[in-house]
């Protein structure tokens, strides 16, 4: 919704008690933004002190979903709202950075410690889990490829780390190659230039759904 320029000066002139009591009644209804303007105008903590606690959460909730594994559903809408949890701390933060660190940690830990919860199932079941791994994978290269080019290096352990684990699956391995990942992007920390377009076309074909 566009304000127009007289409505944005009758609020400029309200008098700074009435502004105090309206943005107090709009914070109420978006704690996303009551918490950006926390984390901005309050915390004392720095983007990065808050990226390691990030860090920390996403280990522990990592390990607990893998030791308490009930099915591949259900792990599959735990990976879903821990990576939530990173959205909401990217929002709050601006922290661009950790939403491509993170995001890699939590791919990392949930392929690692989940390699005989996701090949004990068949391939059917495991079907749309492996979708959401690969779709994720591509999200994160995306993030990436609009960084600056130096911090693929800062990323180049944990691209390889999480070619080794998809290439040491085989449901993960059979959806890459299905779904037009090419995992020597991951395991040589080479994101092509044209990863955009690629993503694109893809999923025009109907793949990464």
């Amino acid at each position: 919704m566009k304000f127009d320029k007289e409505f944005k000066e009758a609020i400029a002139h309200l008098p700074d008690r009435e502004k105090d009591k309206l943005i107090l009644r709009l914070l109420k209804k978006d704690l996303m933004l009551a918490n950006r303007l926390h984390f901005e105008l309050v915390n004392t903590s720095t983007v990065g002190q808050q990226r390691q606690e990030m860090e920390t959460r996403v280990l522990k909730r990592a390990r607990q979903i893998s030791e308490r594994f009930y099915s591949i559903g259900y792990l599959n809408m735990d990976v879903r709202y821990l990576s939530g949890e990173i959205t909401e701390h990217v929002k709050i933060t601006k922290d661009k950075f950790g939403e491509v660190s993170l995001n890699l940690l939590l791919l990392e830990e949930i392929v690692k410690l989940n390699r005989d919860n996701i090949l004990k199932v068949t391939p059917g079941k495991s079907r749309k889990f492996c979708v959401a791994i690969i779709s994720r994978i591509f999200k994160v290269m995306l993030l990436i490829d609009k960084l600056h080019d130096d911090y693929i290096l800062e990323f180049e352990d944990q691209l390889k780390e999480l070619g080794k684990l998809i290439g040491n699956n085989d449901y993960l391995m059979r959806s890459a190659i299905y779904n037009g990942l090419d995992v020597n992007w991951l395991l040589k920390a080479e994101i092509p230039e044209n990863i955009n377009e690629i993503h694109k076309d893809l999923r025009s074909k109907g793949y990464l759904k």
